[in-house]
Parts: C-alpha cells; structure tokens; sequence
C-alpha cells in the first residue's frame, strides 16, 4: 500500500505542511515518488510518521526523536516500551490532576474554599464534597439546602474546624452519657440533643425539631451515619436517634 502526502496527512490527522518539514529535515522522508514527482509514502513510512508523533506528543524535540529512530542498534520494540512507559507515567500524572480538579470543583460547589491539604486537616477521609451530588439529589430544592450553601461559602479552615470540634464535643459527651447508662430520652441526653440541634442552626441552617427528629431517623436508617457513631461507641447511633426524637417532642415538634 502507498499513500500520496495528503492521504497520509487525512490518515495521521496531521498538515500537509507538517509532512513537508519532516520531508526538509530528513526526519520523515517518503520512501518514494510517483512518475509525476509527487511524494508516495508506504507503510514503513506510516509507522515511523506513528513514533514521530508520539514521541512528538510526549515533549521530545525533534532532532532528539530523529536521533532515537536513526539509532542502528536501536529495536523497534524497544521504542514501544519506551513510548508505553513514558505514556503511562504520562496517564498516571494527568489521572491525578483531574482528580485534584474534580475534588476542587465539587469543593467549590459546596462553597469549601480550602486548599487540599486543608480539607484534608479538617475533614480526613469524610470530606462532605464527596456527597454533593447526593446531597443536592435529595434536598436540593429545599429552603435549608440553599441556606446551607450561602453560608458556608463564606467558611474558611478556622470555621470548619471550629464546627470539627463543636460536633466532636457534644459527640463525645453523648459517648460518655451511654456508657454511664444514662438514659436516652432523660434530661441530659435530651439536653445534648438540643445543642446538636442549636449546632446545626448556627452553622448550616435552621433546624426545627421535627426536622431535626427526622435526621435522628436517618442516624439509624441510613448505614454510613450509623458507621459513624458506631465507631465511637457500640449502640451510640440508636442512643443519639432517641435521644434527638425526645427532645423534638419535649419542643413540640
């Protein structure tokens, strides 16, 4: 098989022009010409035209890449497994970068203005960015969703991390409050609910207790908020769930 310049450009979706400089500089010469003169390139041409441009693709100048193919004692399958590696370091690199854009995005659509290594210091392996879709999916038409976003865009790592250890204190205190058998629905517990509730007020949005016992329902009903809980202390998930339900009632919710 033979190709004329243009066929093969149409074929490697490259110019004419690029074609004629490999053609000038002796990194891509047709392997013959047409009675007519015109340039006629056959499949060993096509092949070198292939490791040009990945070479080319990769950053190699183009007295380097003639330098690599002209070698004598170079193996053809040596350049494919050089091109491989280089391609795949190359795909490694890049994977990472479009994680870290994912990551930043889903953190601006959540209003989080941290840099990674922040968000990682607040959040560790529960970065709330993770769940924005679902979030959004399930309330996002709802009044505490869009209040929720207004204020936390303004958040900065002082605030989360101020939110952190608010959440972590009440939490250890209801820890503390099940292993002493303090009963769920007593005062103290009830009274712990109720600042979780204030908690959540404060910071994200407001929180009337019949919403509130709602998300009590979920600490249950849903396996990752129970994991949660559970890995502060055994039956710490249904104790907080009950505890939230009493105190809604004992508001009137």
């Amino acid at each position: 098989m033979s190709w004329t310049v243009g066929e093969l450009a149409r074929l490697a979706g490259v110019t004419v022009r690029t074609l004629h400089h490999y053609d000038r500089i002796g990194l891509l010469q047709p392997s013959g010409r047409t009675a007519a003169g015109y340039r006629s390139y056959e499949l060993p041409d096509l092949d070198r035209l292939q490791q040009v441009l990945v070479y080319r693709e990769l950053g190699f100048p183009l007295e380097e890449v003639a330098t690599l193919l002209d070698d004598p004692d170079a193996d053809p399958a040596e350049h494919l497994r050089r091109q491989h590696r280089l391609l795949r370091d190359r795909l490694e690199r890049t994977q990472a970068m479009v994680a870290a854009v994912e990551k930043e995005m889903e953190a601006r659509q959540m209003g989080i203005q941290l840099s990674p290594e922040e968000r990682f210091e607040v959040f560790g392996e529960h970065d709330p960015a993770r769940y924005e879709a679902e979030v959004e999916e399930r309330w996002g038409d709802t009044d505490a969703y869009r209040q929720s976003q207004r204020r936390t865009a303004s958040y900065g790592k002082d605030d989360w991390l101020r939110i952190q250890a608010d959440g972590e204190d009440v939490e250890a205190r209801f820890a503390a409050a099940l292993r002493e058998g303090v009963p769920a629905d007593s005062a103290r517990a009830m009274d712990l609910a109720e600042e979780h509730r204030q908690q959540i007020t404060r910071n994200f949005y407001d929180c009337p207790p019949a919403m509130h016992a709602a998300l009590g329902r979920m600490y249950v009903e849903d396996e990752r908020f129970t994991a949660h809980y559970e890995q502060r202390a055994a039956g710490l998930a249904q104790y907080v769930s009950t505890a939230v339900q009493a105190n809604a009632t004992r508001q009137g919710g």
